[in-house]
């Protein structure tokens, strides 16, 4: 009977270390595609020039840049 509670204790210790690493593994894992989405967005955004701003379309309005456009050859 004492090697079967021994045995028991030593089950509920390999669980509880088992647990820990499967948790701090998916814990990586979630940072892992936490920073290649950002990775992703970040080349979305220097894809498509980002959003515009109010302050883009001020400045086109006051220098004149950016209202005509030539596409003559």
């Amino acid at each position: 009977m004492d090697t079967s509670l021994t045995n028991m204790a030593v089950g509920i210790q390999q669980a509880t270390v088992a647990n820990k690493i499967d948790f701090a593994v998916a814990r990586k894992v979630l940072d892992a595609q936490n920073a290649q989405g950002a990775a992703a967005l970040q080349l979305l955004n220097a894809a498509t020039g980002g959003a515009p701003t109010d302050g883009d379309a001020l400045t086109a309005a006051a220098t004149g840049l950016g209202g005509q456009l030539d596409v003559t050859a």
